[in-house]
């Protein structure tokens, strides 16, 4: 059995390394197709079986996506296995509330502090709409249209790998914690703080001003771990 399990990993590792070597000479993109799985098999030198298993967890991990009937194309889909991977360290205690916040405190402000120096017009226009509803809008659609905000100052950072990862850990909120997020939103002291947070982290992208993208970030964030204490108990 061991033994088994030391060939499928070998096997898997030819896979992977193959993958690789076809993206950086160039023959494998975003969205391109891979080899059928007896073309990899006779390629590599493994069985089928093992190319199966090989095609299995990479769709798991997001690096491809299967097609049932049209084979299998390179994705690049990491987040959602970011979000299950950060779903079992949340159940297995290995990270809670106050890490999930204190790492999207430290992500959002160096998305913001990003953005400052990267965001366009027609980004900064799309995020004042955004404050515009959010600060008009019913309780439910508070939610959808707070993660809108974040997600379009994240976005101009153009940094991917804080967009993907603060995409990931909104998820993970929303699945364990989303009538704690209803609840700072709704509550009329909370919720003015946060309005302000949002104008100052708006404002900052308009003047450039870094000094207030800190404060807005520090206020947004001290309100959410403050309800985050009451609600959780940490």
């Amino acid at each position: 059995m061991e033994e088994d399990k030391n060939v499928q990993q070998k096997s898997y590792r030819k896979v992977i390394d193959y993958i690789k070597e076809q993206i950086r000479e160039g023959k494998l993109e975003m969205g391109g197709k891979l080899p059928a799985e007896r073309e990899l098999s006779n390629l590599l030198g493994i069985s089928r079986n093992s190319v199966r298993e090989a095609i299995r967890t990479l769709d798991n991990m997001g690096v491809i996506v299967s097609q049932h009937g049209a084979g299998n194309y390179l994705s690049g889909n990491f987040e959602h296995n970011l979000v299950e991977t950060m779903s079992m360290m949340f159940y297995l205690n290995q990270i809670d509330y106050q890490q999930i916040s204190q790492l999207r405190r430290a992500l959002e402000m160096q998305a913001l502090l990003l953005a400052i120096d990267h965001i366009t017009e027609p980004e900064i226009e799309q995020l004042e709409r955004t404050l515009a509803q959010l600060e008009n809008e019913v309780e439910e659609i508070n939610v959808i249209l707070d993660k809108q905000l974040h997600y379009g100052i994240a976005k101009a950072s153009n940094n991917t790998l804080i967009i993907g990862i603060l995409n990931a850990l909104s998820n993970l909120i929303d699945q364990f914690i989303y009538d704690l997020r209803r609840d700072i939103l709704s509550t009329e002291d909370s919720r003015k703080i946060l309005n302000e947070a949002h104008n100052e982290m708006l404002k900052s992208l308009i003047t450039k001003d870094k000094n207030l993208a800190y404060t807005a970030i520090n206020k947004h964030f001290d309100i959410v771990d403050i309800k985050l204490k009451e609600t959780k108990g940490f």
